[in-house]
């Protein structure tokens, strides 16, 4: 039976590296954008443009466009400023808090109906929340609400066990794309390929689990 996967800011990045990836194995891919892009296009995956992941009202018009049950949902979406205490933009961490930890939330909780015995859910974090691993401060909002989402996937672990779906959160690397500038020393498809090696071993047992895309368990 082919396998559905949906996966939010699927236009570009990593986001399309794993659209690609899944399309290559020949999984039936859901790209959920804001806005289109002529590679994301030309995979031939299903496309729901227009949705802003923080948008409550978007989230309705996804919960009524996605009908299919859904095998691997992977919430990728992210956003990335730079704050000190120095240099503090208190509306770039609020925006930061509601792509990065509040937008998984809200379209996993709208789409766990779709979720099938045995699903996956994938959330795209970052080692910058853990505290544990925290050497050199900055990036404050970052930090924060990747902290934040961490906390909420170790919680949809336990809640989703009893549905027989695991949570699993994964840092890519520091990856080459638009929102680091392309200054990373990792590809998108280096990520990928690390990010789907670990959701394969994604079980119920292992859930809410925190590893980096090279197999590494990072600490909290």
């Amino acid at each position: 039976m082919t396998q559905h996967v949906v996966i939010t800011g699927a236009n570009r990045g990593i986001g399309l590296e794993l659209a690609k990836h899944y399309v290559k194995g020949g999984a039936q891919v859901t790209a959920i954008v804001r806005t289109s892009s002529d590679e994301l296009d030309a995979l031939g995956v299903d496309v729901i443009s227009g949705i802003d992941v923080t948008n409550e009202h978007d989230i309705l018009t996804l919960n009524s466009a996605l009908t299919s049950p859904i095998d691997l949902l992977i919430n990728n979406a992210g956003l990335l400023h730079s704050e000190t205490l120095a240099n503090m933009d208190f509306s770039a961490i609020e925006a930061q808090f509601a792509v990065n930890a509040l937008a998984p939330l809200r379209v996993t909780h709208a789409l766990q109906g779709l979720l099938k015995s045995g699903a996956k859910v994938a959330m795209i974090t970052s080692r910058m929340g853990s505290i544990a691993d925290n050497g050199s401060g900055g990036y404050i909002g970052y930090r924060m609400s990747k902290a934040a989402l961490n906390a909420a996937s170790v919680s949809l672990a336990h809640e989703l066990k009893a549905k027989n779906v695991a949570v699993g959160l994964f840092h890519p690397g520091f990856v080459q794309t638009r929102m680091v500038g392309f200054a990373g020393d990792v590809t998108p498809e280096v990520a990928a390929q690390g990010i789907s090696q670990r959701i394969r071993e994604l079980n119920v047992e292992n859930s809410g689990g925190f590893w980096h895309a090279n197999g590494e368990q990072l600490p909290w």
